[in-house]
This record gives structure tokens, sequence and C-alpha cells, in this order.
């Protein structure tokens, strides 16, 4: 782990939701990256806390660059979906 960018480097990404995704064992850009925003999420929400939509947004948001407020108008269903799919199956 050593050299790997900090969570604080993800643009959209503030200090709540770097300790939210810490709660949940994430530490790392490369971890995140490696999960994805959705299963990121639904292991925050597996860790005993209850995050807000906005977390998803700004996880995604993160990972591919687009502001959390265009991720929710342009992939809200999608992502919604999604969740909702991983927290079924896992």
């Amino acid at each position: 782990m050593l050299n790997e960018p900090a969570l604080a480097s993800l643009k959209g990404l503030g200090p709540k939701s770097q300790a939210m995704l810490g709660n949940a064992g994430i530490m790392s850009v490369q971890q995140l990256r490696k999960l994805g925003s959705v299963r990121a999420f639904v292991m925050v929400k597996r860790s005993g806390l209850q995050p807000s939509l906005n977390l998803l947004w700004a996880l995604e948001g993160a990972l591919s660059g687009e502001h959390w407020q265009q991720v929710a108008r342009e992939h809200r269903t999608s992502l919604l979906l999604a969740v909702e799919d991983h927290e079924r199956d896992a």
C-alpha cells in the first residue's frame, strides 16, 4: 500500500465520505477502483452506517471524473438498480 494515492486525492470525496469508506475498510484509491462505486457503497451500508445516496453519486463521480450532480441526473437509475442487484445477490 506504499505510494498509493490517498482517497483525499479524489475530487468530490470529502472527509465524511473518506471516513465512511475507512469504516468499511476501504482505505485507498486502488481499493475503491477495484471495488467500484456500487460495491463500495454497499460495503459502507453493511458496515453499520446509513449513507445517503449522495455518497453513491460522489463515489461514481470520483471514479468517473464526472461531477456528482451530473452522475445523480444521468446515472441514477442504473446505479440504483446495480445497488439493488448487488444487495440481492450478495
